[in-house]
C-alpha cells in the first residue's frame, strides 16, 4: 500500500537554531516539563541520541494512544533538519517524519515537515487523524515557542 504523504509549514517568532535546540534536540527533557498534561516522559531507550537511536514517549493516561517508539533516522545540527520514524504506534505500521528548520527575514523560523503514513493492515488512518495529528505538533511548537519567548537566554 502506497504511503499516505502530508507536507506541513509553521511560522514562528523564535530564531531556527533555538527552535532546533529546543524542540529537537533536547525534546526529552523540555517537553514533559512544558506539556505534563499530555506528555509524561521521553525516554532513551536505545542508542545515544544520534542516528539508530529510539526513543520511547509515554502518553498520559486518557488518550487514546498510551505510548510511541521513535528511531532518529537522521539529525543535522548545521542545516537544522532532523528525520525520524515511528516504529511503534496504534494504527501505523510506522510513520516517517522529515523537518526542516529555516530562518525567516523578520528573525524567526519557518518549520517545514514530510510525513508519511503506513498504515496497519486493515486499519484506515482518516482525515481527523490527520488533522489531530497536525494539531497535536502545533501545539507542542507553540508551547515551545512561548516559552522561548518568555526565556530569551534558553537554548541561545
Amino acid at each position: 500500500m502506497d504511503p499516505l504523504t502530508i507536507s506541513d509549514e509553521v511560522t514562528g517568532s523564535v530564531e531556527a537554531k533555538r527552535m532546533f535546540k529546543a524542540l529537537i534536540i533536547d525534546a526529552q527533557n523540555l517537553i514533559p516539563k512544558l506539556m505534563p498534561q499530555a506528555i509524561k516522559n521521553i525516554q532513551l531507550v536505545q542508542g545515544d541520541g544520534g542516528p539508530g537511536s529510539i526513543q520511547e514517549l509515554t502518553i498520559v493516561q486518557g488518550s487514546e494512544t498510551k505510548h510511541l517508539k521513535h528511531r532518529i533516522d537522521a539529525i543535522d545540527k548545521e542545516n537544522l533538519t532532523y528525520s525520524y520514524s515511528v516504529i511503534e504506534g496504534d494504527k501505523a505500521e510506522s510513520v516517517s517524519h522529515d523537518i526542516k528548520f529555516e530562518p525567516t527575514p523578520e528573525g524567526g523560523c519557518k518549520s517545514k515537515s514530510v510525513s508519511k503514513f503506513y498504515p496497519k493492515q486493515g486499519v484506515e488512518i482518516k482525515e481527523e487523524d490527520i488533522k489531530a495529528s497536525k494539531e497535536e505538533s502545533l501545539a507542542v511548537f507553540k508551547v515551545v515557542e512561548a516559552y522561548l519567548v518568555a526565556n530569551p537566554e534558553a537554548y541561545a
